[in-house]
């Protein structure tokens, strides 16, 4: 996957950001599982994007370019994606802060209509079976709502939907850590359907 923002001059190229944040590296993994779904789509790129932690400290500033990993999102890579998927380990059934702050400061992007009819796709994951996962990808839903953006779950002809005994919902990719960063089988298949979903989907859109 591409750590910095390729944008190809052809037009039926589509690039869909996978925005996540994760301070375990568990959201981490299924964002990288994701991105390999939209990118065994022929045509399709992965843009991998996280966000800086919020400080305590009013007067701290986060660096522009964070020390190891992927590139900070900016709200251009917004503007310019074909579709986006939105990642975030669950705080009490709702988004963390640093991701919520972000979205929370894409007014002009909103403004602008750059996202309008664009697909996306939720992610996340909990340390226990009942942690709140559905909740918090209805709450990541929202947001996205407002931006008007098509908005994609996993449909159950998905195989690994129905036999799954860890992560996995209607509404988007999850996973169950139970203290672990591994996904389960099931979980790994259902990010990369997700992804794969997601890139034939702005495809379609793009070319249509």
């Amino acid at each position: 996957m591409h750590q910095h923002c390729v944008f190809q001059l052809l037009n039926n190229w589509e690039t869909s950001v996978v925005l996540y944040y994760s301070p375990n590296g568990t959201t981490k993994t299924m964002a990288q599982q994701i991105a390999r779904g939209i990118e065994s789509v022929s045509d399709a790129e992965a843009m991998l994007r996280t966000v800086p932690i919020v400080s305590a400290v009013c007067e701290q500033s986060a660096d522009v370019i964070p020390e190891s990993g992927y590139l900070y999102a900016t709200l251009d890579d917004l503007r310019q994606c074909d579709g986006m998927a939105l990642g975030s380990p669950t705080h009490f059934g709702n988004m963390a802060a640093p991701l919520k702050y972000f979205i929370d400061n894409t007014t002009d992007v909103w403004f602008r209509g750059a996202l309008t009819n664009k697909p996306a796709a939720v992610f996340t994951s909990t340390g226990s079976m009942h942690g709140g996962q559905e909740t918090t990808l209805i709450s990541m839903m929202l947001p996205l709502l407002h931006h008007g953006m098509i908005l994609l779950g996993l449909p159950s002809s998905e195989h690994a939907l129905r036999e799954t005994q860890t992560g996995g919902t209607p509404y988007g990719a999850s996973h169950v850590s139970h203290g672990q960063q591994s996904l389960s089988k099931d979980e790994k298949s259902l990010c990369f359907a997700l992804g794969a979903r997601l890139a034939h989907t702005a495809l379609k859109l793009k070319t249509s």
